[in-house]
């Protein structure tokens, strides 16, 4: 009985494909990791806003439900909310238009660690009402 002499195929991967493929998969796993840590600090990001926002809102609607009208001119102060301190400016003016007050509410983060930008909200309110 002969000997069969054909060669074999090999079976599976050589050492250089799995090497490569793995490198690639690394490539692919740190960009996932990088875009996954971007996404957190938009969500902070977002976060810290969002808390100007409600700041900025509470304040208009206390200036808005005040049987008084604010004062024209600027005031500015600190106030806590959520566990954080913020600083607000507001400015008073009269508007030339049926003596409309314009007010605008400027809202900034200072707890440490998380300062941002301010946000700014205008609107407007009749001095008797």
């Amino acid at each position: 009985m002969p000997a069969d002499r054909t060669p074999r195929q090999p079976n599976g991967f050589t050492l250089l494909e799995l090497l490569v493929a793995l490198s690639v998969f690394a490539i692919a796993a740190l960009a996932l990791l990088q875009m996954e840590g971007a996404s957190i600090a938009r969500t902070a990001d977002l976060d810290q806003r969002l808390l100007r926002e409600i700041v900025a809102q509470n304040m208009a609607a206390e200036i808005l439900t005040d049987p008084s009208p604010p004062a024209v001119g600027s005031a500015s102060g600190t106030i806590e909310n959520a566990g954080r301190r913020f600083q607000w400016t507001r400015t008073v003016a009269n508007q030339a238009d049926y003596g409309v007050l314009a007010i605008t509410v400027s809202v900034r983060e200072t707890t440490p660690g998380a300062q941002g930008q301010a946000f700014t909200l205008d609107f407007t309110r009749l001095p008797g009402a």
